[in-house]
Protein backbone atom coordinates (compact mmCIF):
# COMPACT_ATOMS: atom_id res chain seq x y z
CA UNK A 1 0.00 0.00 0.00
CA UNK A 2 1.26 3.46 -0.84
CA UNK A 3 2.31 5.68 2.06
CA UNK A 4 -0.17 8.45 2.88
CA UNK A 5 0.93 11.93 1.98
CA UNK A 6 1.13 14.79 4.45
CA UNK A 7 -0.93 17.90 3.86
CA UNK A 8 0.13 21.33 5.11
CA UNK A 9 -2.58 23.10 7.17
CA UNK A 10 -2.71 26.19 4.93
CA UNK A 11 -2.47 24.34 1.63
CA UNK A 12 -5.58 24.88 -0.49
CA UNK A 13 -7.53 21.67 -0.81
CA UNK A 14 -7.60 20.72 -4.47
CA UNK A 15 -10.40 18.19 -4.30
CA UNK A 16 -14.09 18.84 -3.82
CA UNK A 17 -16.51 15.90 -4.11
CA UNK A 18 -14.26 13.41 -5.93
CA UNK A 19 -13.05 10.16 -4.35
CA UNK A 20 -10.01 10.40 -2.06
CA UNK A 21 -7.37 7.82 -3.12
CA UNK A 22 -5.36 5.91 -0.48
CA UNK A 23 -2.23 7.92 -1.27
CA UNK A 24 -3.91 11.04 0.15
CA UNK A 25 -5.38 9.46 3.26
CA UNK A 26 -4.12 10.79 6.59
CA UNK A 27 -5.14 11.40 10.20
CA UNK A 28 -6.18 9.33 13.21
CA UNK A 29 -9.44 8.75 15.02
CA UNK A 30 -8.45 11.15 17.81
CA UNK A 31 -8.54 13.99 15.28
CA UNK A 32 -12.29 13.44 15.13
CA UNK A 33 -12.64 14.23 18.83
CA UNK A 34 -11.03 17.66 18.50
CA UNK A 35 -12.94 18.77 15.41
CA UNK A 36 -16.30 18.08 17.05
CA UNK A 37 -15.35 19.19 20.56
CA UNK A 38 -13.74 22.45 19.43
CA UNK A 39 -16.34 23.34 16.83
CA UNK A 40 -19.26 23.00 19.26
CA UNK A 41 -17.98 25.39 21.92
CA UNK A 42 -19.48 28.59 20.57
CA UNK A 43 -22.30 31.07 21.12
CA UNK A 44 -24.99 29.18 19.19
CA UNK A 45 -24.53 26.14 21.44
CA UNK A 46 -24.88 28.40 24.47
CA UNK A 47 -28.02 29.93 22.91
CA UNK A 48 -29.53 26.45 22.55
CA UNK A 49 -29.15 25.98 26.29
CA UNK A 50 -30.71 29.40 26.88
CA UNK A 51 -33.83 28.22 25.02
CA UNK A 52 -34.44 25.54 27.68
CA UNK A 53 -34.82 27.99 30.55
CA UNK A 54 -35.62 31.34 28.91
CA UNK A 55 -38.01 30.21 26.14
CA UNK A 56 -39.44 26.95 27.50
CA UNK A 57 -39.25 28.17 31.11
CA UNK A 58 -37.91 24.91 32.56
CA UNK A 59 -36.38 24.73 36.02
CA UNK A 60 -32.63 24.25 35.88
CA UNK A 61 -32.62 20.55 36.84
CA UNK A 62 -35.12 19.67 34.11
CA UNK A 63 -33.25 21.76 31.53
CA UNK A 64 -29.95 20.01 32.29
CA UNK A 65 -31.54 16.55 32.18
CA UNK A 66 -33.33 17.13 28.88
CA UNK A 67 -30.26 18.71 27.27
CA UNK A 68 -28.10 15.76 28.32
CA UNK A 69 -30.59 13.10 27.18
CA UNK A 70 -31.16 14.81 23.83
CA UNK A 71 -27.45 15.04 23.06
CA UNK A 72 -26.78 11.48 24.17
CA UNK A 73 -29.55 10.10 21.95
CA UNK A 74 -28.91 12.34 18.94
CA UNK A 75 -25.17 11.81 19.18
CA UNK A 76 -25.60 8.08 18.48
CA UNK A 77 -27.33 8.82 15.18
CA UNK A 78 -24.76 11.46 14.24
CA UNK A 79 -21.66 9.42 15.10
CA UNK A 80 -22.84 6.33 13.20
CA UNK A 81 -22.38 8.35 10.00
CA UNK A 82 -18.71 9.05 10.85
CA UNK A 83 -17.53 5.57 9.86
CA UNK A 84 -18.84 6.00 6.31
CA UNK A 85 -16.15 8.53 5.37
CA UNK A 86 -13.04 6.34 5.77
CA UNK A 87 -14.74 3.39 4.09
CA UNK A 88 -16.09 5.24 1.06
CA UNK A 89 -13.80 8.28 0.72
CA UNK A 90 -16.51 10.59 -0.65
CA UNK A 91 -18.69 13.34 0.90
CA UNK A 92 -21.79 12.33 2.85
CA UNK A 93 -24.39 13.73 0.47
CA UNK A 94 -22.73 12.12 -2.54
CA UNK A 95 -23.24 8.81 -0.74
CA UNK A 96 -26.96 9.54 -0.70
CA UNK A 97 -27.03 8.60 -4.39
CA UNK A 98 -26.52 4.99 -3.31
CA UNK A 99 -29.82 5.04 -1.41
CA UNK A 100 -31.98 7.41 -3.48
CA UNK A 101 -30.43 7.12 -6.95
CA UNK A 102 -28.47 9.81 -8.81
CA UNK A 103 -31.52 12.02 -9.49
CA UNK A 104 -33.64 10.87 -6.55
CA UNK A 105 -31.01 12.20 -4.13
CA UNK A 106 -31.29 15.77 -5.45
CA UNK A 107 -34.27 16.72 -3.31
CA UNK A 108 -32.52 15.65 -0.11
CA UNK A 109 -29.27 17.37 -1.09
CA UNK A 110 -31.05 20.64 -1.87
CA UNK A 111 -32.82 20.55 1.52
CA UNK A 112 -29.48 19.96 3.22
CA UNK A 113 -28.00 22.99 1.45
CA UNK A 114 -30.87 25.06 2.87
CA UNK A 115 -30.05 23.65 6.29
CA UNK A 116 -26.43 24.75 6.00
CA UNK A 117 -27.54 28.24 5.00
CA UNK A 118 -29.88 28.38 8.00
CA UNK A 119 -27.18 27.34 10.45
CA UNK A 120 -24.74 29.75 8.86
CA UNK A 121 -27.23 32.59 9.23
CA UNK A 122 -27.94 31.71 12.88
CA UNK A 123 -24.25 31.67 13.69
CA UNK A 124 -23.66 34.97 11.93
CA UNK A 125 -26.35 36.67 14.01
CA UNK A 126 -24.85 35.60 17.33
CA UNK A 127 -21.28 36.17 16.20
CA UNK A 128 -22.19 39.60 14.87
CA UNK A 129 -23.93 40.53 18.12
CA UNK A 130 -20.83 39.49 20.05
CA UNK A 131 -18.42 41.47 17.88
CA UNK A 132 -20.77 44.46 17.89
CA UNK A 133 -20.96 44.40 21.69
CA UNK A 134 -17.20 44.08 22.16
CA UNK A 135 -15.95 46.51 19.52
CA UNK A 136 -18.89 48.89 19.18
CA UNK A 137 -19.28 48.12 15.47
CA UNK A 138 -22.64 48.37 13.71
CA UNK A 139 -24.39 45.03 14.02
CA UNK A 140 -24.81 44.55 10.26
CA UNK A 141 -21.09 45.15 9.67
CA UNK A 142 -20.15 42.74 12.47
CA UNK A 143 -22.44 40.02 11.07
CA UNK A 144 -20.85 40.46 7.65
CA UNK A 145 -17.31 40.22 9.05
CA UNK A 146 -18.09 36.94 10.84
CA UNK A 147 -19.41 35.53 7.57
CA UNK A 148 -16.38 36.62 5.56
CA UNK A 149 -14.01 34.88 8.00
CA UNK A 150 -15.97 31.68 7.49
CA UNK A 151 -15.77 32.03 3.70
CA UNK A 152 -11.97 32.16 3.98
CA UNK A 153 -11.88 28.93 6.01
CA UNK A 154 -14.22 27.10 3.63
CA UNK A 155 -12.17 28.26 0.64
CA UNK A 156 -8.89 26.84 1.99
CA UNK A 157 -10.64 23.60 2.90
CA UNK A 158 -10.45 20.41 4.91
CA UNK A 159 -7.04 20.56 6.57
CA UNK A 160 -7.34 24.17 7.75
CA UNK A 161 -10.78 23.50 9.24
CA UNK A 162 -9.41 20.48 11.13
CA UNK A 163 -6.50 22.59 12.37
CA UNK A 164 -8.69 25.46 13.55
CA UNK A 165 -11.02 23.07 15.38
CA UNK A 166 -8.05 21.44 17.14
CA UNK A 167 -6.83 24.85 18.25
CA UNK A 168 -10.29 25.86 19.45
CA UNK A 169 -10.56 22.63 21.45
CA UNK A 170 -7.83 23.98 23.71
CA UNK A 171 -8.63 27.72 23.69
CA UNK A 172 -12.42 27.42 23.88
CA UNK A 173 -12.24 24.46 26.26
CA UNK A 174 -10.14 26.43 28.77
CA UNK A 175 -12.37 29.49 28.34
CA UNK A 176 -15.48 27.39 28.98
CA UNK A 177 -13.97 26.05 32.20
CA UNK A 178 -13.16 29.60 33.31
CA UNK A 179 -16.72 30.70 32.50
CA UNK A 180 -18.12 28.05 34.86
CA UNK A 181 -15.66 29.04 37.59
CA UNK A 182 -16.61 32.72 37.31
CA UNK A 183 -20.35 32.04 37.07
CA UNK A 184 -20.53 29.60 39.98
CA UNK A 185 -17.64 30.47 42.29
CA UNK A 186 -16.42 34.01 41.63
CA UNK A 187 -19.63 35.92 40.85
CA UNK A 188 -22.20 33.45 42.10
CA UNK A 189 -25.63 32.96 40.55
CA UNK A 190 -28.30 35.65 41.09
CA UNK A 191 -30.88 34.91 43.77
CA UNK A 192 -33.69 32.69 42.54
CA UNK A 193 -31.72 31.17 39.64
CA UNK A 194 -31.85 27.61 41.00
CA UNK A 195 -35.56 27.84 41.89
CA UNK A 196 -36.78 29.61 38.75
CA UNK A 197 -38.96 28.02 36.10
CA UNK A 198 -41.75 25.47 36.12
CA UNK A 199 -41.62 21.93 34.78
CA UNK A 200 -43.75 21.02 31.76
CA UNK A 201 -43.59 18.08 29.40
CA UNK A 202 -43.88 20.53 26.52
CA UNK A 203 -40.70 22.29 27.59
CA UNK A 204 -38.89 19.09 28.55
CA UNK A 205 -39.56 17.27 25.28
CA UNK A 206 -39.09 20.44 23.24
CA UNK A 207 -35.65 20.92 24.78
CA UNK A 208 -34.80 17.23 24.39
CA UNK A 209 -35.80 17.36 20.72
CA UNK A 210 -33.81 20.53 20.17
CA UNK A 211 -30.70 18.95 21.71
CA UNK A 212 -31.16 15.72 19.74
CA UNK A 213 -31.52 17.64 16.51
CA UNK A 214 -28.39 19.62 17.33
CA UNK A 215 -26.53 16.32 16.90
CA UNK A 216 -28.66 14.86 14.10
CA UNK A 217 -28.19 18.04 12.06
CA UNK A 218 -24.48 17.14 11.78
CA UNK A 219 -25.38 13.80 10.16
CA UNK A 220 -25.49 15.12 6.57
CA UNK A 221 -21.85 16.16 6.77
CA UNK A 222 -20.11 14.27 9.56
CA UNK A 223 -18.33 11.92 7.13
CA UNK A 224 -17.15 14.91 5.06
CA UNK A 225 -14.56 15.26 7.83
CA UNK A 226 -13.57 11.58 7.86
CA UNK A 227 -13.31 10.92 4.13
CA UNK A 228 -9.55 11.68 4.08
CA UNK A 229 -8.86 9.21 6.89
CA UNK A 230 -7.31 5.77 6.20
CA UNK A 231 -9.82 3.09 5.29
CA UNK A 232 -8.63 0.93 8.21
CA UNK A 233 -9.57 3.63 10.76
CA UNK A 234 -12.29 1.31 12.03
CA UNK A 235 -15.97 1.78 12.80
CA UNK A 236 -15.66 1.80 16.59
CA UNK A 237 -12.73 4.27 16.88
CA UNK A 238 -14.42 6.64 14.41
CA UNK A 239 -17.74 6.34 16.24
CA UNK A 240 -16.45 6.89 19.78
CA UNK A 241 -14.06 9.72 18.91
CA UNK A 242 -16.83 11.54 17.05
CA UNK A 243 -19.49 10.76 19.65
CA UNK A 244 -17.49 11.83 22.69
CA UNK A 245 -16.24 15.02 21.06
CA UNK A 246 -19.66 16.07 19.80
CA UNK A 247 -21.63 15.24 22.95
CA UNK A 248 -19.15 16.73 25.44
CA UNK A 249 -18.53 19.77 23.26
CA UNK A 250 -22.29 20.38 23.05
CA UNK A 251 -23.60 19.51 26.50
CA UNK A 252 -21.15 21.69 28.44
CA UNK A 253 -21.87 24.97 26.56
CA UNK A 254 -25.61 24.17 26.68
CA UNK A 255 -25.40 23.77 30.46
CA UNK A 256 -23.77 27.21 30.62
CA UNK A 257 -26.57 28.53 28.41
CA UNK A 258 -29.23 27.05 30.69
CA UNK A 259 -27.61 28.88 33.60
CA UNK A 260 -27.64 32.11 31.59
CA UNK A 261 -31.32 31.69 30.70
CA UNK A 262 -32.31 30.91 34.29
CA UNK A 263 -30.30 33.83 35.70
CA UNK A 264 -31.20 36.43 33.06
CA UNK A 265 -34.32 35.19 31.23
CA UNK A 266 -35.08 38.54 29.57
CA UNK A 267 -31.54 39.23 28.29
CA UNK A 268 -30.25 38.15 24.90
CA UNK A 269 -27.60 35.42 24.85
CA UNK A 270 -24.59 37.72 24.50
CA UNK A 271 -25.71 40.14 27.24
CA UNK A 272 -26.67 37.34 29.62
CA UNK A 273 -23.40 35.51 29.07
CA UNK A 274 -21.44 38.70 29.73
CA UNK A 275 -23.39 39.32 32.94
CA UNK A 276 -23.00 35.82 34.38
CA UNK A 277 -19.22 35.85 33.68
CA UNK A 278 -18.67 39.47 34.67
CA UNK A 279 -14.97 40.10 35.06
CA UNK A 280 -13.97 37.88 32.15
CA UNK A 281 -17.15 38.40 30.12
CA UNK A 282 -15.37 40.14 27.26
CA UNK A 283 -12.88 37.26 26.97
CA UNK A 284 -15.62 34.61 27.03
CA UNK A 285 -17.72 36.39 24.41
CA UNK A 286 -14.68 37.04 22.20
CA UNK A 287 -13.53 33.40 22.24
CA UNK A 288 -17.02 31.99 21.72
CA UNK A 289 -17.59 34.58 18.98
CA UNK A 290 -14.39 33.57 17.17
CA UNK A 291 -15.50 29.96 17.61
CA UNK A 292 -18.58 30.80 15.57
CA UNK A 293 -16.43 31.81 12.59
CA UNK A 294 -14.54 28.49 12.81
CA UNK A 295 -17.72 26.44 13.10
CA UNK A 296 -19.37 28.35 10.28
CA UNK A 297 -16.46 27.30 8.09
CA UNK A 298 -17.65 23.70 8.60
CA UNK A 299 -21.20 24.61 7.62
CA UNK A 300 -20.15 26.60 4.59
CA UNK A 301 -17.59 24.04 3.41
CA UNK A 302 -20.12 21.22 3.52
CA UNK A 303 -22.85 23.40 2.05
CA UNK A 304 -20.55 24.12 -0.89
CA UNK A 305 -19.81 20.40 -1.34
CA UNK A 306 -23.52 19.62 -1.32
CA UNK A 307 -24.28 22.37 -3.84
CA UNK A 308 -21.46 21.09 -6.05
CA UNK A 309 -22.99 17.59 -5.77
CA UNK A 310 -26.19 18.95 -7.31
CA UNK A 311 -24.22 20.48 -10.20
CA UNK A 312 -22.15 17.36 -10.78
CA UNK A 313 -25.31 15.24 -10.89
CA UNK A 314 -26.67 17.37 -13.72
CA UNK A 315 -23.27 17.72 -15.48
CA UNK A 316 -21.32 14.52 -14.71
CA UNK A 317 -18.28 15.43 -16.84
CA UNK A 318 -17.71 18.57 -14.77
CA UNK A 319 -14.67 18.29 -12.47
CA UNK A 320 -14.94 21.15 -9.94
CA UNK A 321 -11.84 22.24 -8.01
CA UNK A 322 -10.94 24.65 -5.20
CA UNK A 323 -11.90 27.79 -7.13
CA UNK A 324 -15.42 26.49 -7.65
CA UNK A 325 -15.74 25.65 -3.96
CA UNK A 326 -14.75 29.22 -3.07
CA UNK A 327 -17.28 30.70 -5.52
CA UNK A 328 -20.11 28.47 -4.30
CA UNK A 329 -19.22 29.23 -0.68
CA UNK A 330 -19.38 32.96 -1.42
CA UNK A 331 -22.82 32.60 -3.03
CA UNK A 332 -24.15 30.65 -0.03
CA UNK A 333 -22.70 33.30 2.28
CA UNK A 334 -24.72 36.01 0.51
CA UNK A 335 -27.92 33.96 0.90
CA UNK A 336 -27.21 33.38 4.59
CA UNK A 337 -26.41 37.05 5.12
CA UNK A 338 -29.83 38.06 3.78
CA UNK A 339 -31.50 35.49 6.07
CA UNK A 340 -29.48 36.65 9.09
CA UNK A 341 -30.35 40.30 8.64
CA UNK A 342 -34.03 39.48 8.15
CA UNK A 343 -34.39 37.29 11.26
CA UNK A 344 -31.96 38.76 13.78
CA UNK A 345 -34.55 40.74 15.80
CA UNK A 346 -36.46 37.65 16.98
CA UNK A 347 -33.55 35.27 16.95
CA UNK A 348 -34.29 32.62 19.62
CA UNK A 349 -37.87 31.94 18.49
CA UNK A 350 -36.88 31.83 14.81
CA UNK A 351 -33.95 29.53 15.59
CA UNK A 352 -36.10 27.14 17.66
CA UNK A 353 -38.74 26.84 14.93
CA UNK A 354 -36.08 26.38 12.28
CA UNK A 355 -34.45 23.55 14.23
CA UNK A 356 -37.68 21.69 15.00
CA UNK A 357 -38.97 21.91 11.41
CA UNK A 358 -35.55 20.84 10.17
CA UNK A 359 -35.85 17.69 12.25
CA UNK A 360 -38.89 16.71 10.19
CA UNK A 361 -36.93 16.54 6.91
CA UNK A 362 -33.65 15.18 8.31
CA UNK A 363 -34.94 12.25 10.33
CA UNK A 364 -36.26 10.11 7.43
CA UNK A 365 -33.04 10.70 5.47
CA UNK A 366 -30.80 9.61 8.34
CA UNK A 367 -33.01 6.55 8.94
CA UNK A 368 -32.73 5.46 5.31
CA UNK A 369 -28.99 6.17 5.13
CA UNK A 370 -28.02 4.33 8.32
CA UNK A 371 -30.23 1.30 7.74
CA UNK A 372 -28.92 1.02 4.18
CA UNK A 373 -25.28 1.30 5.25
CA UNK A 374 -25.26 -0.91 8.36
CA UNK A 375 -28.14 -3.36 7.95
CA UNK A 376 -28.61 -3.84 4.21
CA UNK A 377 -25.31 -3.31 2.37
CA UNK A 378 -22.98 -3.63 5.37
CA UNK A 379 -20.74 -0.84 4.10
CA UNK A 380 -20.19 -2.32 0.64
CA UNK A 381 -20.86 0.14 -2.19
CA UNK A 382 -19.88 0.54 -5.83
CA UNK A 383 -18.03 3.87 -5.67
CA UNK A 384 -17.81 4.19 -9.46
CA UNK A 385 -21.60 4.18 -9.73
CA UNK A 386 -21.84 7.20 -7.42
CA UNK A 387 -20.18 9.34 -10.09
CA UNK A 388 -22.31 8.17 -13.01
CA UNK A 389 -25.24 10.22 -14.25
CA UNK A 390 -27.38 7.10 -14.67
CA UNK A 391 -26.53 6.03 -11.12
CA UNK A 392 -24.81 2.82 -12.24
CA UNK A 393 -26.01 -0.12 -10.14
CA UNK A 394 -28.15 2.28 -8.06
CA UNK A 395 -30.06 3.81 -10.98
CA UNK A 396 -31.48 7.31 -11.33
CA UNK A 397 -34.21 6.74 -8.73
CA UNK A 398 -34.84 4.31 -5.90
CA UNK A 399 -38.64 4.42 -5.44
CA UNK A 400 -38.41 2.63 -2.09
CA UNK A 401 -36.08 5.20 -0.51
CA UNK A 402 -38.02 8.12 -1.98
CA UNK A 403 -41.35 6.72 -0.76
CA UNK A 404 -39.92 6.09 2.72
CA UNK A 405 -38.52 9.61 2.84
CA UNK A 406 -41.85 11.31 2.08
CA UNK A 407 -43.72 8.87 4.31
CA UNK A 408 -41.24 9.71 7.08
CA UNK A 409 -42.13 13.39 6.77
CA UNK A 410 -45.85 12.63 6.63
CA UNK A 411 -45.92 10.49 9.78
CA UNK A 412 -44.14 13.22 11.75
CA UNK A 413 -46.50 16.06 10.83
CA UNK A 414 -49.28 15.12 13.30
CA UNK A 415 -46.67 15.02 16.10
CA UNK A 416 -44.98 18.37 15.34
CA UNK A 417 -45.21 21.14 17.93
CA UNK A 418 -43.84 24.59 17.04
CA UNK A 419 -45.08 28.17 17.30
CA UNK A 420 -45.80 27.99 13.57
CA UNK A 421 -47.72 24.70 13.54
CA UNK A 422 -48.90 22.14 16.08
CA UNK A 423 -50.15 18.79 14.84
CA UNK A 424 -53.42 17.24 16.04
CA UNK A 425 -51.75 14.42 17.98
CA UNK A 426 -49.26 16.83 19.54
CA UNK A 427 -52.20 18.94 20.76
CA UNK A 428 -53.76 15.93 22.46
CA UNK A 429 -50.57 15.12 24.37
CA UNK A 430 -50.01 18.62 25.70
CA UNK A 431 -48.15 20.03 22.66
CA UNK A 432 -45.20 17.71 23.34
CA UNK A 433 -43.08 17.16 20.21
CA UNK A 434 -42.12 13.50 19.71
CA UNK A 435 -42.14 13.68 15.90
CA UNK A 436 -38.49 12.64 15.45
CA UNK A 437 -38.95 9.54 17.61
CA UNK A 438 -41.99 8.50 15.57
CA UNK A 439 -40.10 9.13 12.31
CA UNK A 440 -37.16 6.92 13.29
CA UNK A 441 -39.41 4.21 14.74
CA UNK A 442 -41.48 3.96 11.55
CA UNK A 443 -38.93 4.42 8.76
CA UNK A 444 -36.03 2.29 10.03
CA UNK A 445 -37.91 -1.04 10.01
CA UNK A 446 -40.04 -0.09 7.00
CA UNK A 447 -37.06 0.71 4.76
CA UNK A 448 -35.23 -2.43 5.88
CA UNK A 449 -38.19 -4.75 5.26
CA UNK A 450 -39.12 -3.13 1.94
CA UNK A 451 -35.56 -3.29 0.58
CA UNK A 452 -35.12 -6.89 1.70
CA UNK A 453 -38.38 -7.88 0.07
CA UNK A 454 -37.31 -6.19 -3.17
CA UNK A 455 -33.99 -8.06 -3.08
CA UNK A 456 -31.86 -4.89 -3.04
CA UNK A 457 -29.35 -5.94 -0.44
CA UNK A 458 -25.84 -5.33 -1.79
CA UNK A 459 -23.92 -3.47 -4.46
CA UNK A 460 -22.67 -5.75 -7.25
CA UNK A 461 -19.03 -4.71 -6.91
CA UNK A 462 -17.90 -3.59 -3.45
CA UNK A 463 -15.01 -1.12 -3.39
CA UNK A 464 -13.82 -1.17 -7.03
CA UNK A 465 -10.41 0.11 -8.06
CA UNK A 466 -11.36 3.76 -7.64
CA UNK A 467 -7.93 4.74 -6.34
CA UNK A 468 -6.54 4.60 -9.87
CA UNK A 469 -9.74 5.39 -11.73
CA UNK A 470 -10.48 8.53 -9.74
CA UNK A 471 -7.00 9.65 -8.72
CA UNK A 472 -7.45 12.83 -10.67
CA UNK A 473 -11.15 13.13 -9.92
CA UNK A 474 -12.29 12.13 -13.42
CA UNK A 475 -14.96 9.56 -14.13
CA UNK A 476 -15.57 7.27 -17.04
Amino acid sequence: MAEPTTVEPFQFERRTIDHIPVTERHGRARNLFTIWFGSNIMLLTVATGVVATAVYGLPLWAALLSLALGNIAGGVVMALHAAQGPQMGVPQMLQTRAQFGSYGSLLVVVLVVLMYVGFFASNMVLGGQAISTLLGLPETLAITLIGLLSVAGASVGYKLIHGLASLMSVIAGVTLALAFVWALAVNGLPAGTLSSGEFSWLGFMGTLSLAALWQIAYAPYVSDYTRYMPRDTGVRPAFWATYSGAVLGSVLPMVLGALVGAAFPKADTVTGLGSITEGIGALVIAVFGIGIACTNSLNLYCGALSAITVGQTLFPRWVPRAGVRALVASALFLCALAMALAGKDNFLVNFTNFMLLLMCVLVPWTAVNLVDYYAIRHGHYDIDSLFRRDGGVYGRYNPIAIACYFLGIAVQIPFLSTTIYTGPIAERIGAVDISWIVGLAVICPLYYAWMRKAGRTRARTPFPATDTLLAGGETK
